[in-house]
């Protein structure tokens, strides 16, 4: 490898870790916050109820409270370092650890719409058969690892110290102990877009390989997955025929486990109890992901030769023509890729941790928290409670909290899949974008833009859904009739950059055939999900 290969295979990496970061700052937001809604809110008792710990349902209420919290991978992290702390069983904080960076509202209805529903509700109990079995064998084997519960923090008063004492505890949490767990979950794609080369996983999940499943673990266990990209992957996999088996265990390892969740246990619990821990959860999901693979197979999918759902788990730039300009390109790809939801999330972030550094230099001794403790008689400036104020309990105000945030994350579903309309007017502007680059010969700009068109087009399928029901047949192939052409064209430009052949005109010929029919296509769809601007 020359010094211009390790560049930009360094950089390649640094990208996959910024990319990582960017799709889980809304996660991690929201996870900052239910570990503050849990400590100074609900409390550990309420917790400890809440997670049903004594009960024999608590590995079933892990399950169900995961599936309803809108946190992935990493925002996962400092929700269970809380959980430890209101000493909940190991097993227990272990399901919800794995379960919850699966599914949400969003990522639920995303999978419903482009994968087999059937398919998608078996991955879901397949899921809670692998969190239940680690956590039951978890219990069974290392029955002595609840934590020595620590002191909970005293009451806040009423009012908006609560939510003052709440917005402290995150920024904290933000600063603080989730800290490296989060760097270290973030290495994982770091390392993958570094050694992996680009294109190495291509033609290792096809339908027929019975390996895919154990590749697939290999890649997963590393990766960073947010679930939508997760369910996004395993809609990709399914509508081109590539191994059902994989695609679940890209799902459970890919989405569930980072290696920061690995060195948080280990931390915790010790190596040999994390090794057994992922060796479980390992074995489940194979035997499952074998188990399944040629029950859920969909009927009638065609085979394909390679697939592009794993182009984000591997190197971004090709070892064998690294960039002129590395950084550059790099910076380019993730400011066009960054949504405008995640660049908000990344600045509420970034403001969480600088106020959470200023309290431990400005704060060490804790003197916020103290005066956000203080009893209410000791206050010099309490103001007498209106006759039309409620006072409210602590644990309330956190229950109703949590239920807020899964209805927010339902309530989000009509915000990320807007109006089909909508959604067509942004695929156009993207798609002419992509067209120029494909007739003009820039591969690399129209390989920026073509998952991009995906991507809308597949949101335009799910907000017609969201607002109208089945979308039908008719609707559903010329959604994937538009997807084929776009994946034609995309394998067309990389077969003439390969082989140097952008310039020849009877290349240039094929290029303007497949926009042709692009632009065509694009009509049907748009005939077909908002007839009224036709």
């Amino acid at each position: 490898m020359t010094a211009e290969q390790f560049h930009a295979a360094l950089v390649g990496g640094l990208l996959r870790a910024a990319e990582a970061l960017c799709e889980a700052s809304p996660f991690l937001m929201c996870g900052l916050i239910v570990a503050a809604v849990f400590r100074r809110l609900v409390g550990h008792a309420g917790v400890r109820t809440l997670f049903g710990d004594d009960s024999r349902t608590g590995l079933l209420r892990a399950w169900a409270v995961g599936m309803l919290l809108p946190v992935d991978a990493l925002g996962v992290l400092p929700v269970i370092r809380e959980l430890r702390k209101a000493g909940l069983k190991g097993g227990t904080i272990l399901a919800f650890a794995l379960s919850a960076p699966l599914f949400n509202p969003l990522s639920l209805l995303y999978g419903l719409t482009l994968s087999d529903p059937a398919a998608v509700l078996a991955f879901a109990v397949g899921s809670l058969i692998v969190v239940t079995s680690a956590g039951l064998l978890w219990d069974r084997l290392f029955p002595g690892t609840v934590a020595v519960e620590d002191p909970p923090p005293a009451p806040v008063q009423q009012g908006a110290k609560r939510l003052a004492a709440v917005a402290v505890a995150g920024a904290r949490e933000a600063s603080g102990g989730a800290v490296p767990l989060v760097l270290i979950a973030l290495a994982g794609p770091l390392l993958l877009g570094i050694v992996v080369p680009k294109g190495f996983l291509s033609t290792a999940v096809n339908g027929e390989n019975p390996f895919a499943p154990l590749v697939t673990t290999a890649v997963a266990i590393p990766a960073y997955a947010s679930p939508m990209a997760a369910m996004g992957t395993v809609g990709s996999m399914f509508q081109h025929g590539n191994s059902v088996g994989a695609a679940f265990a890209m799902l459970v390892l890919g989405a569930g486990t980072t290696l920061g969740l690995l060195a948080w246990a280990w931390r915790t619990y010790g190596l040999g109890r994390t090794a057994a821990l992922l060796g479980a959860v390992a074995g489940v999901t194979l035997a499952l992901s074998y188990g399944i693979d040629r029950p859920l197979r969909p009927a009638g999918a065609e085979e394909g030769g390679h697939t592009h759902a794993f182009d984000g788990y591997t190197a971004p730039f090709a070892a064998t023509s690294p960039p002129a300009d590395p950084w550059a390109r790099a910076w380019t790809e993730l400011v066009d890729g960054a949504e405008v939801h995640e660049r908000y999330a990344l600045v509420a972030l970034a403001a969480f941790v600088l106020m959470g550094l200023a309290l431990r230099v400005a704060d060490r001794p804790g003197r916020v928290e103290a005066w956000l403790e203080r009893p209410p008689a000791e206050d010099a400036e309490a103001q007498p409670i209106g006759r039309f104020d409620v006072a409210l309990p602590a644990p309330v105000l956190g229950g109703v909290a949590l239920v807020g945030l899964a209805a927010i994350s339902v309530l989000g579903c009509f915000t990320y899949y807007p109006p089909p309309g909508e959604c067509l007017d942004d695929l156009n502007v993207m798609q002419t974008e992509a067209l120029i680059a494909a007739n003009t010969g820039d591969a690399a700009r129209a390989a920026e833009f073509i998952p991009v068109c995906e991507d809308w087009a597949k949101r335009a399928q799910v907000g017609y859904v969201l607002r109208n029901g089945p979308a039908g047949e008719f609707r559903e192939l010329r959604t994937a009739l538009y997807l084929d052409r776009l994946e034609l064209l995309e394998h067309e430009l990389a077969h003439q950059a390969a082989e140097s052949k952008l310039d020849d005109p009877a290349e240039q010929a094929i290029r303007r055939e497949l926009v042709g029919r692009i632009g065509r296509s694009f009509g049907r769809l748009r005939q077909a999900y908002d007839p009224d601007r036709n």
